[in-house]
């Protein structure tokens, strides 16, 4: 009996072994789009540009948001419920507001998708990663809402594991 359990608990749950084949996929994407990319940009019709200053702020924002993402985990791990809402809210207001201000920062700027090829490229480029991004916000959202569910009591942490490496991934 003990070896059936052992055997059990070396399994990948089937949740955490999509997403991983998930997460091949989009990096193969990025890979390709980041080679069109540098072919593109040596092309006599590039146009250089400069991304807004909050898109960098945003990089902090994102890697800050992982981090409390992480000790969000820690806490739900250690059942410190209170500290996990905490953490949790943070990371989803925080990161968000940066993603708000930066593109509103560049739409503002006049970047648009017809301006040039490399506005194009720099749109396609962010606006998958925003899809990949609202993903990753619909399941802090989810979890956020899941860490205020008094009704349910669940102490299951594959959702708190499966957001986790999902939105650091994001963030690499």
């Amino acid at each position: 009996m003990n070896t059936v359990v052992m055997k059990q608990k070396d399994k990948i749950h089937p949740h955490k072994f999509t997403l991983w084949v998930a997460l091949g996929s989009i990096v193969m994407m990025f890979a390709g789009l980041t080679s069109a990319y540098i072919v593109k940009r040596n092309q006599a019709n590039w146009v250089t540009f400069d991304i807004p200053n909050l898109f960098w702020y945003s990089t902090i924002a994102i890697v800050l948001s992982s981090i409390l993402l992480y000790l969000a985990g820690n806490a739900f791990k250690n059942r410190e419920m209170a500290k996990y809402r905490q953490l949790v809210t943070a990371t989803t207001v925080f990161f968000l507001a940066f993603q708000v201000l930066g593109f509103k920062q560049l739409w503002n700027m006049g970047n648009t998708l017809q301006s040039t090829v490399s506005y194009s490229f720099l749109y396609v480029i962010v606006g998958l990663h925003a899809a990949h991004v609202i993903g990753g916000v619909i399941a802090l959202i989810v979890l956020f809402s899941k860490a205020f569910n008094t009704k349910t009591k669940s102490y299951s942490n594959i959702s708190v594991d499966l957001v986790s490496t999902y939105w650091h991934f994001v963030g690499a």
